[in-house]
């Protein structure tokens, strides 16, 4: 069995990998988290924060950019993962998926550069939340 078949859905093919959808996005989501981590620690570095946020706006948008995105990426993926486990459809997972990652891209690029609210940011926090309300009503629907 491929990875590439267990993505695609391809019946029978992913006896041996039954999370390989919600696998492809926990593992780009990952990435991001990881990247904003590092960024943090960069910005530390360089505005020589070592602890907090120094008082320092750029520094305290960092690390509100990585806390929100470790905030919302578990339970997302918790909600994909157990979806995928009941046998959820792999258009919705993947449609979950890359509107996540859209989500959380724009979130960051709109965080990024300034303390306001853009629309980068509003768009990209309402597609997360709108993910995540939908993988918990695709799960509820799978109960009844």
């Amino acid at each position: 069995m491929t990875i590439d078949a267990a993505i695609r859905g391809i019946p029978g093919e992913t006896k041996h990998m039954p999370l390989a959808i919600t696998a492809l996005y926990g593992a780009i989501l990952g990435l991001i988290v990881i990247a904003l981590a590092v960024n943090v620690t960069m910005h530390r570095v360089r505005l020589q924060v070592p602890l907090g946020d120094g008082g320092k706006p750029e520094m305290r948008r960092m690390i509100r950019l990585h806390g929100n995105a470790a905030e919302y990426i578990p339970l997302a993926i918790a909600l994909m993962a157990i979806y995928e486990l009941n046998g959820g459809t792999h258009t919705a997972l993947h449609i979950a998926g890359a509107v996540l990652v859209a989500g959380r891209l724009l979130q960051t690029w709109g965080m990024w550069a300034t303390d306001m609210t853009t629309l980068g940011r509003q768009i990209g926090q309402s597609l997360t939340w709108l993910t995540i309300a939908a993988l918990a009503v695709l799960n509820l629907a799978k109960l009844v």
